[in-house]
């Protein structure tokens, strides 16, 4: 068989010149393409790469924040049970004081009105026994009760025994004021008189009486 090498040469040079028409405008804008694609894809990695860093560094700030707010939450509500728990107690104290001052107060008026119950009982009974001491006298002695307690009085003074005497004497030596004489009941003015008579030859002197009825 004859090689035709025109028609061998024709070909390689027709592969030669597709070869090189392919790399020219298919491969060069392929790879081109290719490279480009990658490019792209490699940018979008590393933004999503940033945007994951930046993400991540958010969600940290954010769990941080939570936490100092979960912090911040419970000290202001422990300080609120504590501002509460404070202000029970002031207000329980405060109505301890009241409750202890009102019935302090209630034993109080209780107390004056059992001393002023006993005191005008007292009176009452003293009047009583007055009257029934008085009516009784009068009755048996024909004498009033002023008469026979100031008889007494009298009496008494002059049975005085020297040193009893000694110490009147003393007590009434220094006073400038008038002599006070206190009775239950208004004593007649002959007992005044007798009084001031027997208080005078004690002291030797003559001496201002003052006569009271002290109840």
């Amino acid at each position: 068989m004859k090689i035709n090498w025109f028609t061998v040469i024709a070909q390689i040079i027709n592969f030669l010149i597709l070869v090189w028409l392919l790399r020219r405008f298919l491969y060069k804008p392929v790879l081109s393409a290719i490279d480009e694609r990658e490019n792209k894809i490699a940018s979008q990695l590393k933004d999503a790469a940033a945007k994951e860093s930046e993400a991540k560094k958010e969600q940290a700030e954010f769990l941080k924040k939570n936490e100092k707010f979960d912090q911040q939450k419970k000290e202001l509500m422990d300080e609120a049970v504590a501002e509460t728990k404070e202000e029970r107690e002031k207000l329980l104290e405060e109505a301890r004081n009241e409750a202890a001052g009102l019935r302090s107060k209630l034993e109080n008026a209780l107390k004056t009105m059992q001393e002023n119950l006993n005191r005008d009982i007292a009176q009452k009974t003293q009047q009583e026994v007055f009257s029934i001491a008085r009516k009784t006298l009068a009755d048996l002695a024909s004498i009033s009760l002023e008469e026979q307690s100031a008889n007494k009085f009298v009496k008494r003074i002059n049975e005085l025994t020297k040193e009893e005497k000694k110490q009147f004497i003393q007590a009434f030596k220094s006073g400038s004021n008038p002599v006070l004489v206190r009775s239950a009941f208004e004593l007649p003015a002959k007992q005044q008189i007798e009084i001031k008579n027997s208080v005078d030859e004690i002291l030797g002197t003559k001496t201002q009486f003052q006569f009271k009825t002290t109840p």
